[in-house]
C-alpha cells in the first residue's frame, strides 16, 4: 500500500512564480510546473504566454536541471481553447502553442510529464514532446482535432516518429481515445503505472534524476534530440503551412469549430 500524502508533499513549496493559470513552484533541481485553469486546464492564449514565460524562466536557472509538468485537479487538461481556432486566432495560437513545444525540445531541462485524467488534443501534443511521461493507467488520450474538421499540427509532424506511421494516422483520423495503457505499449508514454502508484512511480524517477550531474542530462538530451532536429523543424513547419493555408480556408474547418462552440452537430459539406 502507498504511503498516502506523498504526492501531495512532493508539491508543498513556496510559490516563486505568479501566474493566472499555471503554478511554478522551485525546489531544486526540480521545478514544479502546474497547470491550473479550472475545471478542465484548458490551454488558451494567457496560458501559452504564461507557459513561454515559465520555461524560459527555468531554462536560466542553473541549479534547476528538471521540470515536472501536471495538472491541477482531476485530469492533466482538456487541450487548446476551441475558441483559440477561429480565423482571427488560429495563426496565433498556432505561433504561441508551437513557441512552448519548441522550449521543450531545445532546451536544457529534462522534461518529466506526469498524466492523470484527460490528455486530449494540444494537452497530449504538449505532454508527448516532453521527455519521460508517466501516466495513469486509467487515463484518456486523444487528438479529437479531426471531429471538429481539424487536425493536430504537431502531432501530423512528429507522432509517427514515436509510435509508427498506421498507429499515428489511426489516432489522428478517426480522433478516437486510448487508455494511459495503450498510450504507454505504443510508444506515446514512457509507462502506464496503476492509478494508486503514480506517486511513488514519480517519486522513483525523480530521486533518479536528482542525483545524477545537470550537465551531463543537459548534453545527453541534446544528443538525443540532434539527429531529429531537422526533421522536426521542417515538419512542423509544412504541417503549420498546410493548417493555415488549406485546413482554416476549408468550409468544414469552420464550420466544425463553430458548431462545437454553439454545442451543436456539425453540418459538413465536404468544402
Amino acid at each position: 500500500m502507498e504511503e498516502p500524502g506523498v504526492f501531495a508533499r512532493l508539491y508543498l513549496k513556496p510559490t516563486t512564480s505568479k501566474y493566472g493559470r499555471i503554478r511554478l513552484q522551485l525546489s531544486p533541481p526540480i521545478a514544479h510546473l502546474t497547470l491550473d485553469h479550472p475545471p478542465v486546464n484548458v490551454i488558451d492564449l494567457p496560458m501559452m504566454d504564461e507557459l513561454t514565460s515559465a520555461f524560459s524562466e527555468v531554462e536560466a536557472l542553473p541549479m534547476i536541471s528538471i521540470v515536472i509538468l501536471r495538472g491541477e485537479g482531476e485530469c492533466f487538461s482538456a487541450g487548446v481553447d476551441v475558441a483559440a481556432h477561429t480565423p482571427s486566432q488560429v495563426a496565433e495560437m498556432l505561433q504561441k502553442f508551437h513557441a512552448i513545444i519548441r522550449i521543450i525540445v531545445t532546451g536544457t531541462k529534462i522534461v518529466l510529464a506526469v498524466i492523470d485524467g484527460n490528455c486530449l488534443g494540444g494537452a497530449a501534443e504538449l505532454a508527448m514532446a516532453c521527455d519521460i511521461v508517466i501516466t495513469t493507467q486509467s487515463a484518456t488520450w486523444g487528438f479529437p482535432e479531426i471531429k471538429l474538421g481539424c487536425f493536430p499540427p504537431l502531432a501530423v509532424a512528429i507522432l509517427s516518429s514515436l509510435v509508427g506511421q498506421k498507429r499515428a494516422a489511426d489516432l489522428i483520423l478517426t480522433g478516437r481515445s486510448i487508455t494511459g495503457s495503450e498510450a504507454a505499449a505504443i510508444g506515446l508514454a514512457t509507462v502506464a503505472i496503476p492509478d494508486d502508484q503514480l506517486s511513488s512511480a514519480v517519486q522513483k524517477r525523480l530521486t533518479m534524476l536528482s542525483g545524477l550531474s545537470p550537465s551531463a542530462l543537459a548534453v545527453a538530451k541534446k544528443a538525443i534530440y540532434a539527429g531529429d532536429g531537422s526533421h522536426f523543424d521542417t515538419g512542423l513547419g509544412l504541417s503549420e503551412k498546410i493548417y493555415l493555408d488549406e485546413l482554416m480556408r476549408t468550409d468544414d474547418a469552420q464550420e466544425g469549430i463553430r458548431a462545437f462552440l454553439e454545442k451543436r452537430p456539425p453540418r459538413w459539406t465536404g468544402r
